[in-house]
């Protein structure tokens, strides 16, 4: 049995796709499941209870936690560390692996120009902060020998049907309403993105090898990075829209988060945008070099539907 923890968010959705490739025995874990493939099983689970979250995982080989909470820093930190303690004793306990779907967010600030699996551990942010501190959980877990596991990492992601990507959010949705596109801080430094449906294939693939265990992986994300301006205008010729855009400065995000909750969680992580943001997946290629990574140009076609 393969579990996905969170199987109805924009990752795990495709991941029980690409887990047909290896089992015919999948169980969806969230509040309210719903049917992938006609052979799932479904488990209906409030998560933020530990004896439920141990329900859910007894009798999985592989477990994957991919849930997404509320984009909101007190979430986070109520939510997180209590979930990871829940899902690494439950694997123990039950002899399952565990495959993390992690971000970015932990790594030191002055990594962020080329984000390797190595990169330091010196989160900026209080969202970082949680962040590493799951991520510690699981790696002095694995270090004890206690559990088998591994950190699948990914880039700030965009992709089809996807409605938790800021790239999405501030580009392709401006764009299907007649609007200006939206950019942070500087649309000529370069900035990676993850292509969902690549994402969740590598996971599926990752859960499924041996020798994936007990490291960290960067999910396959195009090496040929793009400023915000190329992408934004990718996005515009596709669309057929007008190719303009207007930069939203931290002082806006403070005002518009007294209205936009959302809002008011961005302007700790501008780090991210004043400076070249780049993601080194190259560990995984040069392992699994049959992997087509998919450029920037076919993501966005295949994003907006053509």
């Amino acid at each position: 049995m393969q579990t996905i923890l969170g199987a109805n968010g924009t990752i795990g959705s495709v991941l029980a796709k690409e887990l047909t490739k290896f089992t015919t025995n999948i169980r969806l874990v969230s509040r309210n499941p719903r049917k992938v493939n006609d052979t799932d099983t479904l488990f209906a689970a409030d998560l933020s209870d530990e004896k439920q979250v141990e329900k859910a995982i007894a009798g999985s080989s592989i477990v994957y936690l991919m849930v997404g909470f509320d984009y909101n820093t007190k979430v986070w930190q109520n939510n997180w560390p209590k979930l990871m303690r829940a899902t690494i004793d439950a694997c123990i306990k039950h002899n399952a692996k565990l495959v993390f779907f992690d971000n970015v967010y932990m790594y030191d600030i002055k990594e962020i120009g080329h984000m390797t699996e190595n990169s330091a551990m010196n989160p900026p942010s209080k969202k970082g902060a949680v962040r590493k501190e799951i991520v510690d959980m699981m790696l002095d877990a694995i270090k004890a020998k206690k559990l088998e596991g591994l950190i699948a990492r990914s880039d700030d992601f965009y992709g089809p049907n996807n409605d938790k990507s800021f790239l999405i959010e501030v580009v392709y949705k401006n764009f299907l309403k007649g609007k200006k596109a939206n950019w942070f801080m500087n649309e000529n430094l370069k900035h990676s993105f993850t292509f969902t449906p690549d994402a969740a294939k590598a996971t599926a693939i990752l859960g499924n090898t041996a020798e994936a265990y007990n490291q960290t992986w960067h999910l396959p994300t195009d090496a040929n990075a793009l400023t915000g301006k190329q992408i934004i205008s990718l996005f515009a010729n596709e669309m057929k829209a007008e190719d303009k855009f207007s930069l939203m400065p931290i002082w806006l995000m403070k005002v518009l988060g007294i209205f936009i909750p959302f809002m008011k969680e961005l302007p700790e992580m501008m780090y991210q945008y004043d400076r070249e943001y780049i993601f080194d997946s190259s560990k995984f290629g040069k392992r699994f070099p049959e992997f087509k990574t998919t450029t920037y140009a076919e993501g966005v076609r295949l994003t907006i539907g053509k």
